[in-house]
């Protein structure tokens, strides 16, 4: 499928970027701090050259990472005809057409290019994916860079360093992931030297948890599993869980931390329910040499070797961690 469509240079992508073309910006599902940092930070280039530009979600920005939408877009939320609106559509962060939930089902047919980072995914337009940068942030960072060496703009803002430093810093887990590459932490420096509001943005990121995500990760202890001696664990979240304590997703996105934390573990994973239904969603984490991109791959998804995702439909939770644990025993050579 990925012969379909060109595979862009740098400097290509930097070429199509600067067509005076009003864009929207869409990017994944349950959205983390790369994808928003991402979106918005190309969002702000595009409007140093006057280039008018949004950014749609199918889910709301968590309230964690309101700051780096602040002031500039209220809620992401599609509205009605918007594609109409639009003269291109660019996707950040997004391996594949599911990764964008409903908004893909509206606008495939117009998403001209994508920018990733993930190595294992299905691509849908023309695009520019580097495996090798630590987050979709690094690449918007470079296509800043670029843009400042033709002339396109005269700096790269404070919106841009910040949005750039909270997706790079997001994705290598504060620089304790294997990802965090040379690379990674010399444009930290940049990003640093040229004013990122770094104790700001990692206490949004890192530190400043509510209370509703205090007791997820409680409740998600509750429902810790370990299998084959202790080299794969889990939890598990079922809806009846979310409704008794009045969550929502957002919630829900640090219980993978809870199986992964723990010594000897290889392989974790989180399966929750974000509604009474058999659909489940799934995160993965390997601290070994297991692909879990490769795991998430036989469900759709995709993402990093040692992080992805994806979504799998069972009669129950039970059932889904049990559809998960069989392939981490296939993919461990386990069985």
């Amino acid at each position: 499928m990925i012969n379909q469509f060109h595979a862009l240079s740098l400097a290509e992508l930097c070429d199509r970027l600067c067509e005076k073309k009003t864009t929207l910006i869409i990017y994944h599902v349950r959205s983390d701090a790369d994808a928003i940092g991402s979106a918005f930070s190309l969002r702000e280039l595009l409007r140093l050259m006057g280039i008018p530009a949004i950014c749609a979600c199918s889910d709301e920005i968590p309230e964690r990472l309101r700051f780096l939408a602040d002031g500039v877009q209220g809620s992401v939320l599609p509205e009605e005809g918007m594609e109409l609106d639009a003269e291109r559509v660019i996707s950040v962060d997004s391996a594949s057409p599911q990764q964008l939930g409903d908004l893909y089902t509206r606008l495939h047919k117009y998403v001209d290019m994508m920018i990733d980072h993930h190595g294992v995914g299905t691509v849908y337009t023309d695009y520019y994916i580097d495996p090798e940068a630590s987050a979709t942030g690094e690449i918007v960072y470079e296509i800043a860079k670029e843009l400042l060496r033709k002339g396109e703009i005269d700096e790269i803002p404070p919106r841009v360093i910040n949005g750039v430093y909270a997706a790079i810093c997001s994705d290598t887990g504060c620089f304790r992931f294997a990802n965090t590459t040379p690379k990674a932490l010399r444009y930290t420096a940049e990003l640093l030297e040229a004013g990122a509001e770094q104790h700001q943005i990692n206490r949004c990121l890192f530190e400043a948890k509510s209370v509703k995500q205090v007791r997820a990760e409680g409740e998600a202890a509750r429902h810790l599993s370990l299998y084959e001696g202790g080299r794969i664990a889990s939890v598990t979240f079922p809806y009846s869980s979310k409704f008794s304590l009045s969550l929502s997703d957002e919630h829900l996105e640090t219980i993978i931390d809870i199986p992964r934390s723990i010594k000897g573990v290889e392989v974790a994973f989180s399966v929750r329910q974000p509604e009474d239904t058999s659909f489940f969603r799934v995160s993965m984490r390997s601290s070994s040499d297991v692909d879990v991109s490769r795991i998430c791959a036989l469900f759709g998804g995709g993402g990093h070797k040692k992080a992805a995702g994806c979504s799998v439909e069972a009669a129950n939770v039970g059932a889904a961690e049990e559809k998960i644990l069989l392939a981490i025993r296939k993919e461990m050579k386990l069985i």
